[in-house]
């Protein structure tokens, strides 16, 4: 079938291929920008308006809600490998199926996600060991935010159905919206209605509901090979396949790095109130230097996935050294930045000196390795768009999880000193890049997609 690209779409088969991934990349960049503000938008005015209590129900656990919803946005990445594929290959009725199907499995994760995550917050706070201090405003706050789970899980569905369509602008723009949004509503809330931290929590869910209605309003626009029309969402058995195979393991990834988080998160709990608001503060900053990371990692998989399923190899090639330099070269100058201004980028969260103190240690023990975890995202990402999901899964759980906690709970039982748990980190990701330099170089990982499956050769068999 030949392809019948619109203007809501990009071929990135054809040109040149490091100006359609800097293209393509940029938009996510400033998508993860706002991300980001996003999600430190409630920790900012919280700290402000409500003390360093309310920011460590805030931050101390966000570690929860990325374990919640990592598995899901897994099966979202997958899906958009599986719609990147049929894409690039021009088979425009696989890629209306496939995201009709990637829909459906997302109003039903979001059901399941919103019932699991408000009845069993008080349980997992608990087993976190957060301090009780803060513990009845951290359930709080939680429940509401578990309570817009299907807002969350269909943002990310819409996200990826775009990306893989190459286009990368309309999800920063309702991304934008969505921000600007929760910071006015935060702002309402929490300073002029002074209302309690659990208003954070509601003013996100009601801002990601605003960019979910934008998705699907320009989703459902006639005339575009992604029409969606909500009679046709349903499960298709054989894409819901692929969609698993693809997505499973970078759910199945996402979850063990962030249940590896939660066990860390768990041991800085045990240190009182000052760490869990210094390392959740740290993460919110963090965040930010993974921005690069992350857009130039989602170029790479929609690259990678529409030039192999043109069978376009060496293009392919040419797009995975780019997008791992680029990754690696401004991670690291992001992480030069956090550690030279460390303690001014903390102070804006919390003055407290204790706060601060532990902070900057944090942020001067990782924020030079940050090119490491650049390498080993950008592989990740290179061998999700080969089709290659489970050689990232493989090396997340062995080196992210079994080894970061083996060496937490080994260090912890020998010395109760909370920078060894700052340095498991760079351990882990010095580790993990070696074990992905020895793959990208020696294993052949642009062939992932050369063995169409049993059903879809059946399917053209019969046809």
């Amino acid at each position: 079938m030949q392809k019948n690209t619109t203007k809501h779409t990009k071929d990135m088969t054809q040109g040149n291929p490091y100006s359609l991934m800097l293209g393509f990349a940029l938009p996510i960049f400033l998508s993860q920008v706002f991300q980001q503000l996003y999600n430190t938008a409630d920790a900012f005015i919280v700290g402000r308006y409500l003390g360093t209590n309310a920011l460590a129900a805030v931050t101390s656990s966000g570690t929860l809600i990325f374990l919640m919803i990592s598995f899901f946005a897994g099966i979202a990445m997958g899906a958009g490998v599986v719609i990147s594929r049929y894409f690039g290959a021009g088979d425009l009725e696989e890629v209306s199926r496939a995201i009709h199907t990637v829909l459906a499995f997302g109003l039903a994760a979001g059901g399941l996600l919103t019932v699991v995550g408000v009845a069993f917050t008080p349980t997992f706070l608990v087993w976190m060991q957060t301090d009780p201090e803060v513990l009845p405003e951290a359930i709080s706050y939680f429940r509401y935010y578990f309570l817009g789970s299907m807002a969350l899980v269909l943002y990310n569905v819409c996200r990826s159905i775009m990306n893989a369509l190459g286009d990368s602008r309309r999800p920063l723009y309702y991304l934008i919206f969505s921000s600007v949004l929760n910071v006015v509503l935060d702002v309402v809330f929490l300073a002029v209605f002074r209302w309690g931290v659990w208003s954070a929590a509601v003013a996100t869910v009601i801002s990601q509901a605003g960019s979910v209605v934008l998705c699907m309003i320009h989703l459902m626009k006639k005339g575009n090979v992604f029409t969606v029309e909500w009679r046709r969402i349903r499960f298709h058995g054989d894409i819901l396949k692929e969609i698993i195979r693809n997505g499973l393991p970078s759910g199945v990834q996402n979850s063990v790095i962030a249940f590896a988080n939660v066990i860390v998160q768990s041991q800085i709990n045990s240190f009182g109130k000052l760490a869990m608001a210094a390392y959740g503060t740290h993460a919110k900053i963090e965040g930010f230097a993974f921005l690069p990371i992350t857009s130039f990692n989602m170029a790479s998989t929609t690259f990678i996935s529409q030039n192999l399923g043109a069978k376009q190899y060496e293009r392919a090639k040419k797009g995975a050294r780019f997008s791992i330099l680029a990754a690696m070269l401004l991670a690291e100058t992001i992480g030069v930045c956090c550690y030279v201004f460390a303690p001014k980028l903390i102070g804006l969260f919390d003055q407290t000196p204790g706060v601060i103190e532990l902070g900057v240690r944090q942020a001067r023990t990782v924020s030079l390795f940050f090119c490491l975890l650049a390498f080993s995202h950008a592989v990740a990402a290179v061998c999700r768009g080969a089709g290659k999901a489970f050689v990232p899964m493989c090396v997340m759980l062995a080196v992210w999880c079994v080894i970061r906690i083996t060496y937490i709970f080994i260090v912890m039982h020998l010395t109760n000193e909370i920078g060894y748990i700052y340095w498991a980190y760079p351990l882990t990701w010095t580790i993990s890049s070696v074990i992905y330099l020895f793959y990208y170089l020696c294993c052949d990982w642009v062939h992932g997609f050369d063995k169409a499956p049993a059903e879809k050769k059946q399917r053209n068999e019969q046809a």
